[in-house]
């Protein structure tokens, strides 16, 4: 791949939070919430820190010593005064934290459990409900709910808002503290109460599992129609969608007719899987672009002159919780016109995040670049815009029963070119199929379908 830059398996692991306005977590049993990404940032060695380049204004401004005077003076006043007695310590990482944390979503400190859990490897494995939450207007937000998962098969959706944890109201609770109290160990239940496009709350009860996330799924619609489905972007995405699409092939005995990429409900993960995906479907031309202020932060991901897909007409499925990852390769395929993207209008998380350590085990995760689409869009705060909107439907069956035909008529007449009669009731009933359930991923059928009337396939 042209200029592509591989990062290390640390710099790949997910850990970044998630979100225009929000930022996003999943939620781990026996342990600090790890952040779940949507793209993963650099985790940098000391020496690889640069300092941006001081402007003219940034060398004269003098230390604003009136502040760090109110600064000391609000320390020794809530030693002195606070109802219960506080440590140096405690005071001074808290003020780190509120530093951090008013710059934007994603920015944080990080302790050393949190920073630990940052430089696992995105083994796809953990424990919790399985669910992308951060935060707007004070309400925890759920972003969205992971395949398989207890929050998926409790019916969470995204865009739900959860107002109580175990009873007690979330209003105004930091992303952590909602992490911290919805973590827990496996096995054990939680309470959730919720808030769905404005109705009234509702309880649903989750029990805690360890989670193992599939990250890719694939399997033939119809005949000549596949669909790949990927949950999120984990280390051996690329590889997986790889895999996926010469299963199809050989289910298929020849070249597909049409592909659904389903990537509704991804919140993201790592950056280099992300353009892997995308490279699949490309055979030149810029895949995504980062600009920023430190050394390393500006990157440049092109396309190699392999096409795994073989050109197949493609249909991208997204929806309000495609993020980041997920809207890099929806943005990639949208700018080169390689397939059509369909749904609803994707989350918005545009910025990249890089992870500083401290010398005390300690890191700072800060946002350090804005990432951009091959056309030099940035979707931050505003996302991917589908090609062809189709929101989430039911779909309803009539069960009227077929009307008489022509083959029904006693003495009607043969076809005469030696096809057979095709009376009422002659054609098969079918085993359950995704599409017939889910109304957006029907409309991408039938799209692909129509493409290869047109095309005369």
């Amino acid at each position: 791949m042209q200029q592509f830059r591989r990062l290390t398996p640390i710099a790949l692991a997910l850990g970044l939070l998630l979100g225009g306005t929000a930022a996003a977590a999943a939620l781990r049993s026996g342990g600090t919430g790890r952040c779940r990404l949507c793209i993963a940032g650099r985790i940098l060695t000391a020496a690889e820190v640069v300092e941006a380049p001081a402007t003219a204004t940034d060398a004269k401004a003098p230390l604003p010593l009136d502040e760090l005077r109110t600064f000391a003076e609000v320390m020794d006043r809530i030693k002195a005064a606070y109802v219960k007695p506080v440590d140096d310590k405690t005071l001074l990482e808290n003020a780190i934290k509120g530093m951090l944390s008013n710059l934007d979503p994603h920015s944080a400190y990080l302790e050393p459990e949190a920073f630990a859990e940052l430089q696992e490897s995105t083994s796809g494995e953990f424990g919790g409900l399985g669910i992308e939450v951060g935060t707007e207007d004070g309400f925890i937000k759920v972003v969205s709910p992971i395949d398989d998962t207890p929050a998926s098969k409790a019916g969470i959706q995204p865009s739900d808002l959860i107002v109580k944890i175990d009873g007690q109201p979330t209003k105004g609770m930091s992303l952590m503290e909602a992490v911290d109290k919805m973590r827990g160990k496996a096995g054990s239940k939680i309470s959730l109460t919720l808030v769905r496009e404005g109705g009234r709350p509702f309880d649903v009860e989750l029990t805690r599992a360890v989670i193992k996330v599939r990250s890719v799924k694939s399997q033939m619609l119809e005949d000549g129609y596949g669909l790949i489905r990927i949950t999120q972007f984990q280390v051996n995405t690329g590889e997986e969608v790889g895999k996926a699409l010469a299963k199809l092939r050989k289910d298929n005995g020849k070249k597909l007719r049409g592909l659904v990429l389903d990537l509704r409900n991804n919140p993201g993960g790592v950056l280099q899987a992300a353009v892997e995906v995308a490279d699949h479907f490309l055979k030149q031309g810029l895949i995504v672009y980062t600009e920023g202020r430190i050394a390393n932060s500006e990157l440049r991901f092109n396309a190699d002159p392999v096409d795994a897909s073989e050109g197949v007409p493609l249909v991208v499925l997204i929806n309000g919780g495609s993020a980041s990852a997920s809207e890099i390769v929806a943005g990639a395929l949208q700018d080169h016109k390689r397939g059509v993207l369909m749904g609803t209008d994707s989350f918005g998380k545009g910025s990249v995040q890089t992870v500083l350590p401290l010398n005390n085990d300690r890191a700072l995760k800060l946002t350090t670049a804005l990432y951009y689409t091959p056309n030099g869009r940035s979707i931050q705060a505003q996302g991917i815009i589908p090609d062809i909107e189709v929101t989430r439907a039911k779909l309803t069956r009539e069960d009227g029963g077929e009307l008489i035909k022509e083959a029904d008529l006693a003495g009607h007449l043969g076809n005469g070119n030696g096809g057979e009669d095709r009376p009422t009731g002659s054609r098969k009933k079918q085993d359950p199929r995704p599409q017939d359930d889910d109304y957006q991923l029907s409309q991408a059928l039938n799209l692909l379908k129509g493409l290869s009337v047109t095309r005369g396939d």
